[in-house]
């Protein structure tokens, strides 16, 4: 069975991110409207009504802000931990809320999604590998680091969404007051273009078919420099920089087996809850 992948949008204006097969899938966020949401997967010849679920990473607006319309019209169920839902402030059908919990497989008809912590400036921030008959779809954004859990599961992955959210030169000599470029760059933040590509290079492995850098800042970075920097080292990983404006293509994911998925359990969980841009 092929996996189908695509970003819907992808930076501070709204993320929300489809992970498939031909009839039944989940969006990981959806920080776009429900009608915006709708148009975009439309526009691929995508179903919303394929859609089975959607997983919540973390409580910020662009990442939750179409999600109690978006589920209530469509009757979609809602994967989110207890703690990011009273701290988005979220009214939402309870019948339709289910929550999840780190390091427990999720199945959504044939999906299995595996949630673990990341460190972010949230309430209880969490990424995802979602399997599809072996093929591993990881999801990786909105990171201050590369903790061991991400390097340990970016490495089973078939496909990625990665954060590469800012240019260190940019973010640095740009117009964002000092405190604000700490929050980014301090640990708890995001991921830098260098931090992006240092984990690429250092855990890819050979099977993974596609890189869909995710997540650029509007102020300090550009799709060029992205480019520029992983490109000349993708080998036979096909490179997508994803778009704060516009939808992706569809991909489809070769059926590669990976390995297992495993988690280090060595996390360090972030504190404090800021909203970053």
């Amino acid at each position: 069975m092929s996996v189908f992948i695509t970003s819907l949008n992808s930076g501070s204006n709204g993320n929300c991110y489809y992970i498939g097969s031909s009839d039944e899938a989940i969006l990981v966020d959806a920080g776009l409207s429900c009608r915006e949401t709708v148009k975009r997967m439309s526009r691929l010849n995508l179903d919303i009504r394929n859609v089975k679920a959607v997983f919540i990473s973390h409580e910020h607006a662009d990442h939750i802000f179409g999600l109690p319309v978006l589920t209530r019209k469509f009757q979609i169920p809602v994967y989110i931990t207890e703690r990011t839902r009273l701290y988005s402030g979220m009214r939402l059908e309870p019948q339709l809320v289910h929550a999840f919990h780190s390091y427990e497989p999720v199945e959504v008809g044939q999906l299995t999604v595996h949630a673990f912590p990341k460190i972010h400036d949230a309430a209880d921030p969490h990424s995802f590998i979602v399997t599809l008959e072996g093929v591993k779809v990881g999801i990786f954004t909105d990171i201050g680091n590369a903790c061991n859990n991400v390097v340990d599961s970016f490495s089973q992955c078939n496909a990625v969404f990665l954060e590469s959210n800012y240019d260190e030169k940019m973010l640095m000599t740009g117009r964002y007051p000092y405190h604000l470029k700490q929050r980014i760059r301090g640990g708890k933040g995001h991921l830098s273009n260098r931090q992006a590509y240092d984990l690429f290079t250092g855990c890819r492995p050979a099977y993974m078919s596609h890189l869909v850098l995710s997540h650029l800042s509007r102020e300090n970075n550009m799709p060029e420099i992205v480019e520029a920097l992983f490109k000349p080292h993708s080998a036979n990983t096909e490179i997508i920089v994803a778009s704060r404006y516009k939808e992706t293509a569809v991909y489809e994911v070769p059926a590669i087996p990976s390995p297992r998925v495993k988690f280090a359990n060595r996390f360090v969980p972030a504190g404090g809850q800021l909203s970053l841009f």
